[in-house]
């Protein structure tokens, strides 16, 4: 029996599993180097895919059913969160990854799962396109390798409120002491892997450029192993718009990174500011922004905390056994869509902690070697037998006969057997010891029921029905509207220089009161 899809779906899913195949293999191979001194990174990078494979389609319908993709892509875009531009991105390629190694392996044709396939692809490209709603590209590439997230009524709070700073002064020095440390804590708690670092923009601030930093699940929240240890920790995200002088950022990709010309350089900082804001926020909240001392102060304070524990986490992380640093990776990796689920108030710790009982019966394979090969044929060779094409087949950046993610043949349309899914999830365990903490919020530290709850009870001012479609391009046509300067002031309303701004502002404006506000140097 032909499949329930029509001939448009699929062209659209092959188009988006070509165009994710692409853009994959340019990160992969231009991007960064996947190993590590302390953690067996490739085993647990595939032993990811291959849960993500068998997992995320129950939890994705899930999460859509309590709240649709594209309105977690609006929630997600007014703050920052562990959905970004890296987590959302990725979406497709981790589960096609676990695809291809079942291919690969004989275990499954491109015809299975067709019904499971079309429906993570379909949630992934309608949440990036919502997520990317300000500047209407889906991925950095279709947009000249930016990410433009924020409307110009977040873009101008982040001007108006940073705080003016100069090579050698207090708060200068502080910023650069404080990126590296919290870098480095952010790079281990996710088990030697950068999924926490995010990156946006650039954006135009008159001769000079921003630069939006993020950082996430920095304090006791779904990662087990920082109970105890981020208990100090106050804030689980943090924002650190950065506005840089003589700097052009032309590469900020679908992970975060980015190249600038000529290369960065920390002294071409001219203002930064720090924010704090998660699924539960109005917004971005300003962190000890009063003044420029206070911010050196608690940029050093903060510093201290996390540099405390990031001694803690060694302590803890190096008395692990080679399993539970698999699982503790793979989880990190499977788990890069878990905060759809809070932001949807159906997160559960044990679907996002767990390793499948199918997935499991892969790790004696995934030994240092085997590992390592499989992900470099995989995702950079693209080397594996079921990934190679017609001898006359160029792909779009290696010009090899091969390309990442297989599509789905159009004959299960007529008369091909094809199957619609991997079916229920089996149960899961994990050699790692079980979450006992609460979870860190910008309402306090609350249990998972208690996060679940005021998630479901809460809808953000800018996202509420009268106000949720009113972007850049309306505001430009209707600046004497009154939804427009109530959109505005729900933005400006923990601002320390706009509150009740409203619309209308223009840079000179926000020049000015930068400088009655005393924010500049």
């Amino acid at each position: 029996m032909p499949a329930s899809h029509s001939y448009r779906d699929l062209l659209e899913t092959n188009h988006w599993i070509r165009k994710n195949s692409d853009k994959f293999y340019w990160q992969c191979t231009t991007r960064t180097v996947q190993e590590s001194k302390l953690f067996p990174v490739n085993p647990y990078i595939a032993m990811s895919y291959l849960n993500a494979w068998y997992r995320w389609p129950e939890l994705l319908r899930k999460i859509d059913a309590a709240m649709p993709a594209e309105e977690i892509g609006d929630r997600a875009r007014e703050v920052s969160s562990y959905v970004n531009v890296l987590t959302a991105g990725i979406i497709p390629d981790f589960y096609l990854g676990g695809r291809q190694i079942l291919m690969d392996m004989g275990m499954l044709k491109a015809t299975d799962a067709i019904d499971d396939v079309m429906f993570v692809l379909d949630f992934a490209k309608r949440l990036n396109l919502s997520y990317k709603r300000a500047d209407h590209h889906v991925l950095a590439q279709d947009n000249g390798e930016r990410q433009q997230l924020h409307p110009e009524r977040v873009t101008q709070v982040f001007e108006a409120d940073a705080l003016g700073t100069k090579p050698g002064d207090k708060l200068h020095t502080a910023v650069h002491r404080f990126l590296a440390t919290v870098s480095q804590y952010a790079f281990l708690k996710d088990c030697e892997c950068r999924l926490g670092i995010g990156n946006s923009g650039p954006y135009k601030v008159g001769d000079a450029e921003m630069l939006v930093r993020d950082f996430h699940n920095l304090g006791e929240g779904d990662l087990p192993w920082l109970d105890g240890v981020a208990d100090e920790i106050p804030f689980n995200n943090l924002t650190l718009p950065v506005i840089m002088k003589d700097t052009h950022f032309n590469i900020l990709d679908d992970w975060g990174s980015f190249e600038a010309t000529p290369a960065y350089s920390h002294d071409n900082m001219v203002a930064v500011g720090l924010y704090t804001s998660d699924y539960l926020s109005e917004g971005y909240l300003p962190v000890h922004m009063d003044n420029h001392g206070e911010l050196a102060d608690y940029l050093d304070h903060l510093r201290d905390k996390m540099s405390h524990a990031t001694s803690e986490l060694w302590k803890r992380m190096a008395g692990w056994t080679r399993d539970q640093m698999i699982d503790a990776g793979l989880l990190v990796y499977y788990g890069v869509v878990r905060d759809m689920a809070h932001f949807a108030g159906v997160y559960d710790q044990e679907e996002w902690f767990t390793v499948e009982d199918r997935a499991q019966r892969f790790k004696p394979l995934f030994n240092d070697e085997y590992g390592g090969h499989l992900i470099g044929e995989l995702v950079g060779y693209i080397s594996l037998r079921s990934q190679q094409g017609s001898e006359y087949h160029m792909s779009r950046f290696s010009g090899a006969p091969g390309d990442m993610w297989s599509t789905i043949p159009y004959s299960v349309l007529s008369d091909d057997e094809w199957t619609s899914g991997v079916g229920p999830i089996r149960g899961g365990s994990t050699s790692l010891p079980p979450k006992t903490g609460k979870y860190t919020t910008t309402r306090g530290k609350l249990t998972q029921d208690e996060v679940n709850a005021a998630v479901r009870g809460f809808t953000p001012a800018t996202v509420a029905p009268h106000l949720r479609g009113l972007d850049d391009t309306w505001v430009k046509h209707h600046p004497e509207d009154p939804r427009a300067d109530e959109l505005y002031k729900a933005t400006q309303q923990n601002s320390i220089t706009l509150k009740d701004a409203g619309a209308g502002l223009v840079r000179a404006d926000i020049a000015a009161l930068r400088e009655k506000a005393g924010r500049n140097a």
